[in-house]
């Protein structure tokens, strides 16, 4: 009879759970909140709320059907050999996949502790199974989607089912831990974050129909707000697909889905591109630590880029397309590293996951897999234009521009010579900073 550690670790739940269905015999299920995770955050960082909101959820929902969670804190590699030491029983952990840098780092440790098997459900298809006809990974979308068509052309992909008899081996669970005692605070969290995966997508659904559109204007409610529960497993992503395939106009929103799983194929044939450009370009970033900061804090002098990062910053919360702007500004017209762009996502998103901010991150800079070409260049102005036109967003975040009319937010520089407004002027003249970005790509 097996003994197993079974480690939740971004699969937050036990539906559709690929370690409960695969678990056997006698298991300990165990959580970490890792240090080597949590040390760089500050206190206040929403995501720690949002994750351990979640695993007290899951530790109820464990007991509910009989098991239970310990929950630890510290660096995993002590963790198990503290558990290995007392307990020295154990024949396997059971866990699923994860293939960024640092989790590939930690799970080498631990292998060498105890064998690890691992099971794949945090996408749809494993990599290896998205490759082409000569065995070479895909590095452009549209024929890497086109090979998952048999996947599309599915009505429903089979939902794991808890394994029967499992027991829990001997142990004195504890309480759940506090989250001060982790050294975090309790933050407040947007509405969306309280509420189940289920719940969410029940009321996306009547938005599909205007998805295509819709999901472009800033100040529409038009998108999912199902990423952050997908980047920490509170629902599968087969059981997104179950519940949006079976509703009409649900084609676009599949397609955004099959990108998540292009660049999870993409970080784990290319690891290097996690840091590295995906491309072989020698760029000559500048280094200019003052613009950066600038753009960190949302006063570049451009509303729709000030807007965007100070939403970020106070929320953890980004609209797609204002990613692609203030990435596209970072890279093309400050002409800022990528990376340094990526690093401070990661710092802030509540929904960061690695592998779709790599790969979209180096698609903004022309640097990654099937990138835009090098001389498109976002215009922060006409995005604005477009896409809020009103400016209902920009002046949701910027209060002070609340009575400025609309046509002057998104002309450059307009803000700046209102002696009332004291609104810096941009940083950058956006026309020349395009043109010398597309000559140095050259």
């Amino acid at each position: 009879m097996k003994k197993q550690i079974v480690w939740f670790r971004r699969d937050l739940r036990i539906s559709d759970s690929a370690v409960l269905a695969y678990a056997t015999d006698k298991i300990l299920p165990i959580f970490i909140f890792d240090k080597n995770i949590l040390d760089p955050l500050p206190q206040d960082d929403k995501r720690v709320t949002f994750i351990y909101n979640s695993v007290t959820k899951l530790k109820t929902q464990l007991q509910d059907i009989g098991l239970d969670l310990e929950v630890f804190y510290g660096y995993p590699e002590d963790i198990f050999n503290d558990l290995l030491q007392k307990y020295s029983f154990f024949d396997e952990v059971v866990c699923s996949c994860d293939f960024d840098s640092y989790a590939i780092k930690r799970d080498q440790k631990i292998e060498s502790l105890l064998p690890m098997k691992r099971f794949y459900d945090s996408f749809l298809v494993h990599p290896s199974h998205t490759l082409k006809d000569d065995d070479t990974p895909y590095k452009v979308f549209t024929p890497f989607y086109k090979n998952l068509m048999p996947l599309w052309d599915c009505d429903f992909i089979h939902e794991e089912k808890i394994a029967p008899d499992l027991q829990l081996i001997k142990y004195d669970f504890n309480d759940m831990i506090s989250l001060e005692s982790i050294g975090f605070t309790e933050q407040k969290l947007p509405k969306h974050l309280l509420q189940t995966g289920a719940t969410i997508l029940k009321e996306f659904i009547p938005k599909l129909d205007q998805y295509e559109k819709a999901r472009d204007y800033f100040a529409l409610n038009g998108t999912s707000n199902i990423a952050t529960h997908l980047r920490f497993g509170l629902i599968s992503v087969k059981q997104v697909f179950n519940i949006i395939k079976k509703h009409p106009n649900s084609d676009f929103y599949i397609r955004e889905l099959f990108w998540r799983e292009f660049y999870n194929s993409i970080l784990y044939y290319f690891p290097k591109s996690e840091f590295e450009n995906f491309k072989d370009k020698d760029i000559k970033w500048k280094q200019n630590e003052e613009h950066f900061r600038l753009w960190c804090e949302g006063k570049t002098g451009v509303p729709i880029i000030d807007a965007a990062m100070q939403k970020l910053n106070s929320t953890g919360m980004m609209h797609n397309r204002l990613r692609m702007i203030v990435a596209s500004f970072l890279t093309k017209n400050l002409f800022l590293p990528w990376r340094w762009g990526e690093q401070y996502f990661a710092l802030k998103l509540l929904d960061y996951e690695a592998s779709s901010n790599v790969g979209s991150w180096q698609w903004s800079a022309s640097t990654g897999a099937d990138s835009v070409p090098y001389f498109r260049v976002f215009n922060p102005y006409t995005q604005s234009a477009k896409f809020d036109k009103d400016g209902v967003f920009i002046k949701s975040v910027l209060k002070k521009l609340k009575d400025i009319e609309p046509k002057l937010l998104h002309k450059e520089n307009a803000l700046s010579e209102n002696i009332l407004l004291d609104y810096p002027k941009a940083i950058v003249d956006i026309k020349t900073s395009r043109t010398q970005a597309i000559e140095m790509f050259k």
